[in-house]
């Protein structure tokens, strides 16, 4: 096509795909879902407007893409409790604390401030972002709890949302009202420290996980 620019004859199938969700979701997040254009995302993206719709036939569609490439990259980033230790209470500790240091990361903060704004107008959005960010995180530390404490799911599920819920909402509320400063740059895991306060998330599980 005569009007495609050269950078993106170069691209082809999942990767111009994926080139194009990665530019949407900086335009989105630097202008709004309402002031965000399909031609903005195609100029950024170098690409035309035409190749845009072939991949992504709205506006909303692209949006609720971009939110599974968020959901990709977050839990990509968290991992599972395992990971993070072998002693079960540290193991916990830490991943908690990576909950919470990547949800006051200030891309993780823009994007949940433009999910509540757009929760009104496209409901399917929130739904979207609360599964993948916050469902999924429980579902991690839920099943962590289960096999190592020897819980029902009922049991673990429970534990897993009061443990969050406590180390990980009264932080993040205060940061989304701009009472407390976002984490500038991506937070690296060997930072973990430096981010969060460790030393109390450790306090709160040994006095909350069984025994």
């Amino acid at each position: 096509m005569k009007d495609e620019p050269q950078r993106s004859r170069q691209r082809r199938g999942e990767e111009l795909r994926r080139h194009i969700l990665f530019t949407a979701k900086d335009v989105f997040l630097e202008t709004g879902y309402e002031r965000a254009s399909m031609d903005t995302v195609a100029t950024r993206a170098e690409t035309s407007k035409r190749t845009l719709y072939a991949h992504f036939e709205s506006k909303d569609k692209l949006f609720l893409a971009v939110l599974d490439l968020v959901r990709e990259l977050y839990l990509h980033r968290l991992g599972t409790p395992g990971a993070y230790a072998e002693d079960p209470p540290e193991a916990v500790t830490r991943f908690c604390g990576r909950f919470l240091q990547l949800m006051v990361w200030e891309a993780q903060v823009r994007t949940c401030r433009l999910i509540i704004a757009e929760a009104e107008r496209l409901p399917g959005s929130s739904s979207t972002y609360f599964d993948a960010i916050f469902a999924s995180t429980y579902e991690r530390l839920s099943a962590y709890l289960a096999e190592r404490y020897a819980m029902d799911n009922a049991d673990s599920a429970a534990l897993a949302e009061d443990l969050l819920a406590r180390t990980v909402l009264p932080r993040l509320f205060r940061t989304l009202l701009n009472v407390e400063e976002v984490i500038k740059d991506m937070p690296e895991e060997s930072a973990l420290a430096e981010d969060v306060d460790l030393d109390a998330i450790r306090r709160l599980v040994a006095a909350t996980l069984p025994g």
